[in-house]
């Protein structure tokens, strides 16, 4: 593996450690304090730089993400709340919701509450507030690389109604800044599903600043209302109080090999050693992922940018069935989702 600017084989990094956790690897953590008493976090240290905390309570979430010890993720007001505060009317979603580098938005319901038949649906459905069991969380050799492995399922489901099960694998590697996500998504109820699915990447300052510009793989933008200016939807700046967040759609994606790639670059991102230039790459499967939504927020305090690839917009699943759009899961099928992070030090 390549770590510390040189190639090193596993007898040569294991003869200079007492343990391996000394240059990277994975632990288990537990809030206790407030309304994050309960939580536990997996810490992940890829000792390339990058850091990053996945709560198991919320979905295998990613909250806090680091490169060199400085922060490119959002971390919301609320904190890591346990999810038992969870209100799933309305828009209360809001008061527990963590922020942090992944929100699932999910699995039924993605986007403004509504009511469908006779169903209230929530701000972005149940998915970031959902446990998950069958945890693994590991390190192990292969050959002379170290993956850092964690696994789970989260199951939502309802007596008479609907029976999804989304199983999710994360890793990363020793000596690389990279999260790769891997999803699957299967209805196990007796009867079609609505599935919606939303991967609400939630990018902060520092990363974000005056200087942050967006390169996103769209022949076109349309801004979710028309009221909302297209000018400015690839660039960021300072912190604007009173600012109306802006939401747009970017589509007919640009693919290769059916992936599609939107690029987040600070050319002056803050290290200890200086300022560089800090990119983070967003790769996505388009063939299960064909939307793309950019959330831009500079305001005060909701200092962020969503990089948001999904299957669905986030206008609630009473306007995707009348679009024509809403995915229904057949029983006992099954959809893949992949999507890629990656750090790029310039």
């Amino acid at each position: 593996m390549q770590l510390y600017g040189r190639s090193w084989k596993r007898r040569e990094l294991e003869a200079r450690a007492g343990r391996l956790e000394q240059i990277g690897g994975i632990r288990r953590l537990a809030l206790t304090e407030g309304l994050e008493g309960g939580v536990e976090q997996i810490q992940v240290r890829t000792g390339a730089g990058l850091a990053y905390y996945v709560t198991p309570q919320r979905c295998l979430d990613i909250s806090l993400a680091e490169f060199a010890g400085v922060p490119f993720s959002w971390q919301g007001p609320n904190g890591d709340v346990h999810p038992a505060y969870y209100d799933p009317r309305g828009l209360e979603w809001l008061r527990t919701a963590a922020g942090g580098l992944l929100m699932t938005c999910g699995l039924t319901q993605v986007g403004v509450p509504c009511k469908d038949g006779d169903q209230e649906l929530g701000l972005h459905g149940r998915a970031h507030h959902l446990p998950a069991r069958h945890v693994v969380a590991e390190g192990r050799w292969q050959g002379d690389e170290y993956e850092m492995r964690i696994a789970g399922i989260v199951e939502e489901a309802i007596i008479f109604g609907e029976h999804l099960r989304l199983t999710r694998e994360i890793r990363s590697w020793l000596g690389q800044n990279r999260i790769v996500i891997h999803d699957v998504v299967e209805n196990l109820s007796f009867a079609p599903v609505p599935h919606m699915m939303l991967y609400h990447f939630n990018l902060g300052f520092p990363l974000m600043g005056e200087d942050t510009r967006m390169q996103f793989p769209s022949r076109r933008v349309q801004p979710r209302y028309p009221s909302v200016p297209l000018e400015g939807y690839d660039r960021f700046q300072s912190p604007t109080p009173g600012y109306q967040e802006r939401v747009y759609y970017h589509e007919d994606l640009i693919t290769q090999d059916g992936k599609a790639t939107v690029l987040v670059e600070n050319p002056n991102f803050p290290l200890p050693d200086g300022t560089r230039s800090l990119t983070l790459a967003v790769t996505f499967d388009t063939r299960t992922l064909p939307r793309l939504v950019e959330w831009k927020m500079p305001g005060c305090e909701t200092y962020v940018l969503g990089v948001e690839p999904g299957n669905c917009y986030p206008d609630g699943r009473v306007a995707e069935r009348e679009r024509g759009t809403l995915v229904m899961l057949q029983p006992g099928e099954a959809v893949t989702y992949d999507v890629e992070l990656a750090l790029i030090l310039g």
